[in-house]
């Protein structure tokens, strides 16, 4: 064969030499799209368990207020029959009204009064549940949460439990003009009348440590959300609790 033909010109050098380039690069970027999800894939899973971590410590703290409460949720679940709908304009129109269907054993509270917690299920006039303190609005077997009055309270609901005897229930129904009026939509809408169910507990030694333990299992989980480890960012861990991974 002509030794000739062989050879290649500068312009087929120069074809070959960017398709080498090419084809390096292309390698290149393969790699590195390999190593890159590679590494996000083991982001996720160490978020995963961040999120697991806490979400079990939260867990384990809303089963100590649940075994807590247990008596206060027996006599509170007696009343969920209540919760059905009614009319929204009647609501409005009739002001404030409360009626009490247990009448407590401990202090009463005045106008004002803030220093206390409760448990408590609030729903619309579809009678549809916007919030409350159980572990489940549709089939509620505990309380999961408990709520501290001095964080600040809707006007209906502070003028609505004065009078009331501590470990008291009481239904409220709150008008629109004393609930969140046009401040905030909820129910639908604007000037929505809102009904609650009230259970007022004294903050006992007992109640303010399961207050705070939950409360900071909550802010642990929430803070995993975003990816965070608060006990290493915050150097607060919980020495009682060791999360054990499962293998």
């Amino acid at each position: 064969m002509d030794q000739e033909l062989l050879k290649t010109s500068k312009k087929q050098r120069l074809i070959i030499a960017v398709i080498a380039i090419l084809m390096i690069g292309s390698f290149i970027a393969s790699y590195a799209a390999i190593v890159l999800a590679s590494g996000s894939e083991g982001d996720m899973d160490d978020a995963d368990r961040l999120v697991a971590k806490y979400s079990e410590q939260r867990y384990e703290q809303q089963k100590a207020l649940a075994s807590l409460s247990r008596d206060d949720f027996n006599k509170f679940i007696e009343f969920k029959g209540r919760i059905s709908a009614y009319n929204e304009s009647n609501a409005n129109a009739n002001g404030l009204e409360y009626e009490d269907l247990v009448i407590g054993d401990g202090r009463t509270l005045e106008d004002g009064d803030t220093d206390y917690y409760a448990y408590y299920v609030g729903w619309c006039p579809d009678e549809s549940i916007f919030d409350s303190t159980f572990n489940s609005n549709d089939n509620p077997a505990s309380f999961t949460g408990i709520l501290d009055a001095s964080a600040g309270l809707i006007a209906g609901w502070n003028v609505g439990v004065v009078g009331m005897n501590m470990n008291g229930i009481r239904e409220i129904t709150i008008p629109g003009e004393l609930a969140y009026k046009d401040e905030r939509e909820i129910c639908g809408g604007e000037y929505k009348p809102l009904k609650f169910i009230v259970m007022v507990k004294e903050k006992t030694t007992e109640l303010n440590d399961m207050y705070d333990k939950l409360s900071l299992a909550n802010t642990k989980y929430q803070y995993a959300q975003y990816g965070i480890d608060y006990d290493k960012q915050f150097g607060d861990s919980d020495d009682d609790y060791e999360y054990e991974e499962e293998e």
